[in-house]
């Protein structure tokens, strides 16, 4: 079972988001908050395996909130919100969030994006990944760009490996394209996520795109 603690300061969008997740047979919900604050302290409380994240919540926002559980490894988050702007994609992965989706998803799709952050995967918003590839084409990130000496600690094929997460495939897609078994991708992307000192595969493909690899 993956077991999701919603975050969602309306509470009738709340409901929903539990009503939706909790049809699903392998989803359990193990609690729900209605501000960042709140979030934080039940991911301390009752450890989940995901966070569903609003953006905009009272008391503490939902970047911040991320930073925190991320952070102190309480869970992996997905943000969920209905504004696509720049600055909360960029705030939310750069915090470490796993995947980011707008309200407008639709059920299906919400439930297999908790299934697929659950399973180690990383997931952007198509619209999202639109604005993130414009961004990076466009103009330089708001933030001083990585510095590429911290590739000198990765490996050969674990450069390959974060060069594919930049293209946003997933662990069965760099599988095939460098011809390995995908749960040597997985150790892989473990491995790479250590030695870069990164939360989450999201994180590793903005910084993939950041040194253009």
């Amino acid at each position: 079972m993956i077991r999701v603690l919603v975050a969602e300061d309306q509470s009738a969008v709340r409901a929903g988001l539990v009503l939706i997740l909790g049809s699903a047979p392998d989803i359990e919900m193990a609690g729900e908050a209605a501000d960042g604050e709140q979030a934080v302290a039940l991911a301390r409380e009752l450890r989940p395996d995901l966070v569903l994240m609003d953006v905009q919540m009272p008391r503490l926002d939902g970047v911040s909130a991320t930073r925190i559980v991320v952070g102190e490894g309480l869970a992996d988050v997905l943000v969920l919100t209905t504004f696509d702007l720049d600055e909360y994609v960029f705030g939310a992965l750069r915090a470490g969030a796993s995947g980011f989706l707008l309200k407008n998803t639709d059920a299906k799709d919400l439930i297999a994006a908790v299934r697929t952050v659950a399973g180690g995967e990383g997931i952007v918003a198509p619209a999202v990944t639109r604005r993130l590839i414009a961004e990076f084409a466009a103009k330089p990130v708001r933030e001083p760009a990585a510095d590429p000496s911290v590739l000198r600690e990765l490996t050969r094929r674990e450069r390959e490996v974060l060069s594919c997460l930049g293209e946003g495939l997933s662990n069965a897609a760099i599988a095939e394209r460098l011809e390995m078994a995908e749960a040597t991708v997985k150790t892989h992307v473990s491995r790479m996520l250590g030695k870069l000192g990164l939360r989450s595969r999201v994180q590793a493909a903005v910084l993939a795109q950041e040194l253009g690899i």
